[in-house]
């Protein structure tokens, strides 16, 4: 798909499709559409669309009309679905070049990147692997119409156009089955991403990673017969290296059975979403790349396959992990926290300062959150404060979730260091805990996105499948770092 930014007024906008805004109550259009206004087929209100054809005084044979509300309440995050729900509402209807014209009320730099973002995101969809695919109905081309000259709002255009891309990419790889991506297809597909942004990339393999003593990550790869990795992409500035260098670690579990403690047959299938984690942060490594904030950024994705083959880790081994901390392993599918444990220590030796991993860590999340919000957890407020700024610009909500000592007391073991897992209460907490025990003082904030990496219901303005969280946050966080 194709996306253009014109400096051009509604009218004259020349598409199969223009999409214009009323707020809730507004007559911008009555003049034009009185029938429609008057029977109160259009009253503003938000995400109520309204296609209606030859308009005079308008280039484009179609307009829609897109309710976006009461002005008041209208944000970021709500316009981006706002515009995406208004350009997949237009999908099958032979429209092939559509555009999206913004009032001068919202010709800001937010709204236009928001815009961009969104208009990228909006013609993904999860089907790859169709057989039978329908082309003549898919928009090729959409267009940013607005009339301001502000050279600024060329950059936020560029800027929602990276993100946006950078999203797609993630879901590319997040939808893929487990059959096709495998840890080493993970790598390629980093590889092809560092290649084409220009980003450093280092992979560690099974091998290196039992030279340098990976006992916790290397433990849950070896019931596979699929080799494990831990991939390292590196951006920094064009004046080199910084001071401070942000760590991004995202799990990539490619497909998790749960292992020995084997999971119920009834969902499994969705288990290969076990790697958003890391998918996120090599989208967020892309998008990076293109827009070069001022701080030195690494990605950090260890990859693994869970699964019970005859090799696989049991319940009661003791593992030993890169800081030299002990494990007892009392469940195979608290998986994550193991390889993440591993992937934390090895960010820090490699010179990260500040640490974001994000991670389908939990079950326990979900029911604490439902799909509504990240939980978060940190040992620096500060971090947390600047990380929380960068996920509501992004509009991918995250709420404070508490680290009390209390949940260290769970953890505790007779046989090992600690052990993976507590008891069935606060198991979010104690997940977290469990990674804290290996950040030691570094800056750190931890994301448990289980329950939002995923749809398992479309939305109006995003299909089923992988949602790309948290990788806006991300992307953010390092261009707003001071």
């Amino acid at each position: 798909m194709e996306l253009k930014l014109v400096r051009l007024s509604a009218p004259a906008v020349a598409a199969d499709a223009v999409i214009v805004f009323e707020t809730e109550g507004g007559k911008t259009f009555a003049g034009s559409l009185a029938t429609q206004f008057e029977s109160g087929e259009v009253t503003g209100k938000f995400a109520e669309y309204t296609l209606v054809h030859n308009v005079t005084g308008f280039e484009a044979p179609r307009l829609l009309l897109a309710g976006s509300g009461k002005p008041e309440a209208l944000d970021t995050t709500k316009f981006r679905k706002l515009v995406a729900g208004a350009i997949r509402s237009l999908k099958g209807k032979g429209v092939l070049n559509a555009a999206v014209a913004l009032d001068d009320a919202l010709v800001t730099p937010e709204y236009v990147a928001a815009a961009a973002e969104a208009a990228v995101v909006s013609v993904w969809e999860p089907d790859q692997l169709k057989s039978k695919k329908e082309p003549e109905k898919q928009i090729r081309t959409i267009t940013l119409a607005i009339t301001s000259t502000d050279s600024a709002l060329d950059d936020a255009f560029e800027k929602g156009r990276a993100i946006g891309e950078a999203l797609n990419v993630t879901r590319d790889i997040a939808v893929e089955p487990p059959n096709r991506l495998t840890p080493m297809a993970l790598v390629d597909r980093a590889r092809a991403v560092a290649a084409a942004a220009g980003l450093e990339i280092e992979v560690l393999d099974r091998d290196r990673m039992t030279q340098l003593g990976m006992g916790a990550l290397l433990g849950v790869a070896q019931g596979s017969a699929e080799p494990p990795a831990l991939i390292i992409l590196r951006y920094n500035p064009a004046s080199g290296p910084t001071k401070d260098n942000l760590g991004l670690v995202g799990k990539a579990v490619t497909f998790d059975t749960g292992g020995i403690s084997i999971k119920p047959s009834d969902g499994m299938e969705k288990m290969k979403y076990d790697m958003c984690g890391g998918a996120a942060v090599i989208g967020a490594m892309q998008a990076i790349a293109k827009l070069k904030p001022a701080v030195s950024v690494t990605g950090v994705i260890p990859t693994v396959e869970n699964m019970p083959g005859s090799k696989a880790q049991r319940p009661g081994d003791i593992v030993t992990s890169l800081s030299g901390k002990t494990i007892e392993v009392l469940n195979t599918d608290a998986e994550g926290r193991l390889i993440l444990a591993d992937a934390i220590t090895y960010a820090k030796q490699i010179g990260c300062t500040h640490l974001v991993d994000a991670a389908t860590l939990t079950g326990a999340i979900v029911v604490a959150l439902g799909h509504s919000a990240s939980g978060v957890y940190t040992n620096n407020d500060a971090l947390l404060a600047s990380l929380m700024e960068a996920s509501k610009q992004g509009g991918e909500p995250m709420w404070h979730m508490p680290l009390f000592e209390e949940y260290l007391e769970q953890l505790k073991c007779v046989y090992a260091d600690l052990q993976n897992i507590g008891t069935r209460w606060g198991g979010a907490n104690t997940a977290a805990m469990f990674l804290k025990e290996f950040v030691g003082d570094t800056p750190w904030v931890h994301i448990d996105c289980a329950g939002t990496a995923w749809l398992d219901d479309g939305r109006p303005y995003m299909p089923k499948g992988p949602t790309g969280v948290p990788l806006v946050t991300f992307v953010n966080l390092a261009l707003n770092w001071k």
